[in-house]
Parts: C-alpha cells; structure tokens; sequence
C-alpha cells in the first residue's frame, strides 16, 4: 500500500506525545562512515607506533609516569612522543592482520571467512613479523589445522595470550550498531589465536567498534566511553574473568577523585593481575598475555576522557605490551570521532594516509603503484563500505546509494547472550548442559591408554570435560590442557577404539561433534582414526545415525585437531549417550580425541522491521509496534526511538528528507 504521510507522522506524533525523542544513530551517511574508517586507520596507526616507544620496557614496578612523556628514560625504544611522521605508515602486526582480514573479505565476497580461508589467507599474506599465539597458530596452519583447532589449549601453548586483540576488532567496525553481526564475523579469526576469557577481551574490543557508530550523539566524549563499555560489557558472562576486569578497572577510575592520576589505577592493576595474582585466583602469564593488557586499555578508555592525546598518552606509559592496547584504542576514538578529528588533534603536523602493508606481509595488491607503499586509507576505507553494506542488507537493514546514507539494520529483542554465536553453542552442549542440571558425564574407552608426553592421558574423562568449547571465562587450570590418547607401550596398529560419553539425563541432540587431537608421523607414528562410526543411545538402546544425516568433513590422517560433525537430519530427543568406534591408523597404532559431545540446536536469533510479517514493512507495522512495542534499536528498551526507527523503515523509498530521524 501507498504510505500516507500524514497518517505516518499522525501516528508517530500520536504515540511520541510527551517524550522528547533522542536523535538516532541509526541513520548512517556514507560519506560518514568512510570518514570515520579513514580515522580508525590513522589512529591506530599513530597510537601504534607511539606505544611501540615503550613496548615491554615496564612489565613491573617502577613504572612510567606522567612525568616520563618527552623524556627519554632507560629502556624506552627512543623518546616518549607522540609518532606522527612516518610517510607511509610502516604495518605492524597491530594493524597488518586487520589489513589482511579486509583483503580476504574483499577477495571471497564474504564477511564471515570460513576456517579454511582463514587458513589459507595466513599462509599465503602471514609469514613474518608475527609472534606468540599469532605465530604458534600459523605453525599449526602449516600442518593443515584450521580455526578453532589453532587456538586449542592442547594445540596453542599462548591461547591465552593478547595476540586476538589486536587483529579482530575491524570485525565491528564492518558492523555498525550490529553487534549480533560482529560477534559472527569476529568469532573465526579471535579462535584462530584465542580462547577462553582471551577470546572474550577480544570480542570486547570487536563490539566497542560495532557500537562506537551509534553512541548518543548527546553524551559527552567521556561519558560515550562510558556507555561503549556498558554495552560491550552486557556481552560478558557474569564471573568471567574478562567481566571481573572490566568491573575492577572500572569502578577504581570513577572512584577516583584525581581524574589525572591514573598511576594509581595501573598499580592496582599490578597488585591484583600480577603481584598477587595467584591470592586473587589468577594466573599472571606475561608481559604479553591478554588479561593485564586489556585492563590497561580500558583504564586509558577511562582516564582518557575521549581525549585522542590523553588517551594515547596514557596507554603508551601504562606498561607491559604497550602498543596493543594504544593501537586499539587509537582505532576506536579514530571511528567514533573520524578522520579529521584526529588529524585535529595535531594542528601543526602534516600526517601521511600511506600505508606499506608489505614491510610484514606477503602477496598483496599494490593500489598506489606512483606513491610509496601499497594504499591510502581514503582508498582502503572506500573498499570497506561494500563490506559494511553487505551487513547491512544481509541483517534486514536499507541501503540507499543514490542518496548515500543507510538505515541500520534492527537488532534481535533477546538477552545479548543469544547474539553472542560462542555462547549458544556452550548451551548446545550436553557435556555442559548435563552437569548444569545437576546429572552425571562419564566417559569411558575400551582401551585405557598409557600417559606420555605431549599432553597425552590415557584416562578418557578429558574427552567430556567441556574444556574446549568452555565459555564461561574462568581463569582455566593447566590440567585441563590435556588430549586422550590410546596409545600404550606396544604398538597395536589397527587396533579397534571405541570412546564413549554416558549422560544420566536424556538430551536432546542435532549434532554430533568430535575434536580430535594432535597426530604424529615419526617413530611414535600415530594420533588418527582410519574410519569412524557413530553412534547415539536411546531409551537404553544403542542405534547407527540415520542415513540423511551429514558429515562436515571426512578424516584426513594429515591433518591434527580437527573438528569433525555429525548433522542430524531432525533433532532427536532422549539421548543418553554418545559413541565413535573405529580402526586407528599409524604403524604404532592409536588415536587422540579432545572432546566428544552431543549438541542441541539454538537458534541463531534475528531480527526484522516486518513486524507483522506480512512480507512489506509499511504503517501497518507501525500500528503493530503500538499494540506490541518491541526494542528495535538494541537499547533493551522499547521506546519512542524505535517507533521513530521503525518510521524512517517504513518510509525509506518514498521520502528524499529524513530529518525527522534527528528530531
């Protein structure tokens, strides 16, 4: 039907009498945007390099000061100042993985890279300049592991490490105010290098930079730094490690009376994360590990103010791996206040936007063949809106290129634990489900293998302990870094092994899923199955899957750690038990195994502006929203600012003027 549009706006009027509608964010100009990619580059650049003056030069007391900028003290990488003439700007490994990211998602069309693109896109662009996690993962990637197995505690000895931080958070800033989106398209690459409460820091910093674009435009830059934290905290698991930070560092810096002394905040940091770490329950790991770090970044977020300068100042002389956290940083105030705003903040410089991506990676495309280096972030930051454009439309959201402006995509009414992908697969999972109501896991194998080294335990338990798919963001124990193995003294080639996990309350399953662990191929050759069979119990009795059912990968004897699933045709409810069974390969003759589960389906929420669905958005949905209100904005709360969101929808190809969005 023909929208009448006074009738719309009678409508609107009628239900927003008496409110005083905020100015939405959801209404995008391209143009904006491109800008505001061209400042998340630049900024991470300089705030980069200025934090790299101080990389690892601190790792514990005495610390920089606030009397330390300009100066240049003992184990500092020359003076403490800000880094602003570079021409081009040389990649680190702050900002090359992220380059390499958006060329892969530019190159296979699809913002959501498998684990096989991921893999191969390391192997062909990542090959120098990378350490800890970054590079145990790409060691891995040359024995054919894929995503998640690169990032395994068993498989990566430095999954618990920063790496993930700092190449994942462009995730978010191709999904603006879409943090559902981001979760989705970050969840590959911060597994390919993360886990645990690691993973959880990295998804952090991915849903700041989704919702920097849609912070109020009515707060000041302190308090939007305060409302971006609230949000990207509602994500997190309450005990969670990642959680408990975010919640220590924060409630110290507000306390504060001295909004300059942000030492005080760093020391207790210290005291808690590092020094007494172990009292605390903790774990301290490195200068280089993820938990210390992300609590220094989100005290610059804090003492910083919005402050580009201050923010970066205080990030560089905050200590251990002081550039990760500024570069992040310098990225996010760089998308939420655009390229010009940064360049303000240096009035009497003249700041280069080339970029030499190929001083650390490999094979890619020279889009500046007259200027230095390989790209211009005016250029880079063009590519990225089909990018973003694609989330948008793909998310039920409206693109309008004649007239350069977006209307952002609605977000799903559920609790945030439902948009988060990692989190409803840790439901699925009967191994956590079961001991969640109370019940009993057991595992058991016919044949008990003989402890070795390389993490190996013949007791099959570690196949049901969860520790893998864990999302609860505890500090993890070491014991848990453990893979069955079924070898013994004597080899035993052909051997047939059956593993099975035993639930005392009935599950329902969709999937079957079996991770399997490392594999060797020198005097102790072994670690595979030949071939498998499945099984699942029900009412007692032990039954082969049927026959619609799918497998997502076959068996590869040269490739360790894989994840291998079974897809039910229909979920199948009253399981109480899970079984493989099948020949083991290799002239010694055993197999290994990480995790052995049965999952349920959760759906994967969505989110639409047909509210009545009846396959057009019009005023019908209007007048639907006025008898059902529904939060549509992702606020939690169903207001007026919806109903004038689910207006700008309804009326997007018929009006040239959406001032009413900024009423």
């Amino acid at each position: 039907m023909r929208l009448e549009r006074g009738i719309v706006a009678g409508l609107v009027l009628f239900l927003t009498a008496g409110t005083t509608t905020a100015q939405s964010t959801r209404l995008i100009k391209q143009s904006d945007y491109e800008s505001r990619l061209r400042g998340l580059w630049l900024g991470e650049c300089i705030a980069n390099w200025t934090g790299l003056r101080t990389e690892a030069s601190r790792t514990s007391p005495p610390f920089f000061t606030d009397a330390d900028w300009g100066t240049q003290p003992t184990g500092a990488h020359g003076p403490i100042v800000f880094v602003t003439e570079q021409n081009p700007w040389r990649a680190d490994d702050d900002t090359d993985i992220e380059y390499v990211y958006t060329h892969l998602v530019r190159v296979d069309a699809t913002n959501e890279l498998s684990p096989a693109q991921i893999r191969d896109g390391w192997i062909e662009h990542i090959n120098r300049s990378i350490w800890v996690s970054n590079k145990s993962a790409r060691t891995l990637m040359d024995r054919g592991v894929t995503p998640p197995g690169t990032a395994y505690g068993v498989a990566n000895p430095n999954w618990l490490m920063i790496d993930a931080q700092l190449t994942t958070e462009i995730f978010g800033a191709l999904a603006p105010g879409m943090p559902h989106e981001a979760l989705r398209f970050a969840a590959r690459p911060i597994a390919t290098t993360a886990g645990s409460h690691a993973a959880m820091a990295s998804r952090f910093f991915a849903l700041l930079y989704s919702s920097a674009p849609v912070a109020p435009r009515s707060l000041s830059p302190h308090e939007k730094n305060l409302w971006l934290i609230e949000r990207a905290r509602a994500f997190m698991p309450e005990g969670s490690k990642a959680a408990g930070i975010v919640d220590f560092v924060r409630a110290d810096a507000l306390a504060n009376p001295d909004q300059d002394d942000w030492e005080s905040t760093r020391d207790k940091i210290y005291a808690r994360y590092q020094r007494d770490a172990t009292i605390n329950g903790f774990r301290y790991r490195g200068w280089y590990e993820s938990s210390i770090n992300f609590a220094t970044a989100i005290m610059a977020l804090i003492y910083g103010q919005g402050d580009y300068k201050r923010t970066i100042q205080i990030g560089t002389l905050s200590g251990w791996d002081s550039d990760n956290p500024t570069a992040t940083l310098g990225g996010l105030l760089g998308l939420l206040n655009g390229e010009q705003w940064v360049r303000d903040a240096f009035p009497d410089k003249t700041i280069s936007s080339l970029y030499w991506a190929t001083a650390t990676r490999d094979n890619l495309p020279d889009w500046t063949p007259t200027e230095a280096g390989e790209d211009r972030f005016d250029l880079l930051a063009a590519r990225m809106i089909p990018m973003v454009e694609r989330t948008i439309l793909d998310a039920g959201g409206l693109v309008d290129d004649s007239r350069g402006q977006w209307l952002l995509a609605p977000v799903p009414a559920v609790p945030v634990n439902s948009l988060d992908p990692n989190w409803r697969e840790w439901l699925a999972s009967a191994n956590r489900s079961v001991r969640a109501g109370g019940g009993v896991v057991t595992a058991t194998t016919n044949i008990v293998g003989a402890p070795w080294g390389c993490q190996c335990s013949g007791v099959p338990a570690c196949i049901a302990n969860g520790y893998e798919l864990d999302w609860s963001g505890l500090e993890p124990g070491e014991s848990g870094r453990v893979q069955f193995s079924s070898r013994i003294t004597t080899p035993t080639p052909g051997a047939v092994l059956q593993l099975t996990v035993e639930y005392s309350l009935p599950v329902n399953a969709r999937t079957i899923r079996f991770i399997e662990g490392d594999q060797w191929a020198d005097a102790d050759e072994g670690g595979w199955f030949d071939t498998l069979s499945v099984e699942i119990r029900v009412a007692g009795v032990w039954s082969s899957l049927p026959a619609q059912t799918t497998q997502s990968e076959s068996l590869d004897p040269a490739r360790p750690f894989q994840t291998i699933e079974w897809r039910l045709p229909l979920t199948v409810a009253g399981v109480t038990g899970v079984r493989i069974r099948g020949p083991v390969g290799g002239s010694w003759g055993y197999a290994t195994c990480l995790e052995l589960d049965a999952l349920d389906d959760t759906p994967t929420p969505w989110a639409t502006f047909d509210l009545n669905l009846d396959g057009v958005v019009d005023i019908e949905d209007l007048y639907f929203w006025r008898d059902h209100p529904i939060d549509l904005n992702g606020d939690a709360v169903a207001s007026s600012d919806d109903l004038v969101f689910l207006e700008a929808a309804a009326r997007w190809r018929e009006l040239d003027d959406m001032s009413f969005l900024r009423r």
